[in-house]
């Protein structure tokens, strides 16, 4: 799992990284809400840990910004604001969850588990990319009437860029949300798995493509069919 935290108290930043990297999360660390909304404009997360008074830009207007631009990302907002009205502000902006500061550690990675199985909860079965359909529960990929099961690699792979149409996914981030960001696993076995897709691709006749941005990632590309 994959975790933005934006917390602009160094101490409290370092706490909270040491501590969910030790429960196996992947911590990208930031200190103001500019750099918060720069990061979720380029990468993909699981949960976001998001302090609302942060330099910049504070955390609400991150949390508006993105819910208007469609980005649904679980996020729990830290504060050290207790008033009503201002947990009813951030929850009525799209935020998942809120915490005043402060609080306690089992606390926080409680309710961070909460936020993932949440997502997973309500996540569609069936992801859909021009003439493409992933099945998330049984990994078959079909195109028209043909369709093939994917092995767990690729169908994590595949999952990621139809889940995120659009956005060009970086060789680190397939490393970090698919063999882990402690692997030992050489960085070009993306390129390897990249290349099994592009087959099976082809042997389903799709007019699907995976485009490779040099020294930046993939993405899938729709062709019309001719």
């Amino acid at each position: 799992m994959r975790v933005l935290l934006a917390e602009d108290e160094r101490e409290m930043s370092n706490a909270l990284t040491t501590i969910l990297k030790h429960n196996n999360y992947s911590v990208d660390a930031v200190y103001d809400g500019q750099d918060a909304y720069d990061y979720l404009q380029s990468e993909i997360y699981d949960a976001v840990i998001l302090d609302i008074m942060m330099p910049k830009m504070d955390g609400l207007t991150v949390l508006k910004k993105i819910r208007a631009e469609g980005n649904a990302v679980p996020i729990l907002l830290l504060t050290a604001k207790s008033e009503i009205d201002d947990k009813v502000t951030g929850l009525d902006l799209g935020a998942d969850d809120y915490l005043t500061k402060p609080f306690a550690m089992k606390e926080l990675l409680a309710r961070v588990r909460a936020l993932t199985r949440r997502t997973g909860d309500v996540t569609d079965s069936i992801l859909k990319f021009g003439d493409l359909s992933l099945n998330r529960s049984t990994y078959q990929l079909s195109c028209q009437n043909e369709s093939i099961r994917l092995t767990s690699k690729e169908f994590q792979m595949l999952e990621m860029l139809m889940a995120n149409p659009g956005q060009v996914i970086s060789p680190d981030l397939f490393m970090d949300k698919i063999w882990g960001y402690d692997t030992e696993t050489e960085l070009n076995v993306v390129w390897v798995y990249i290349s099994y897709l592009r087959k099976k691709f082809t042997g389903l006749h799709s007019t699907v493509q995976i485009k490779a941005t040099r020294n930046v990632g993939y993405s899938l590309v729709a062709e019309e069919k001719k």
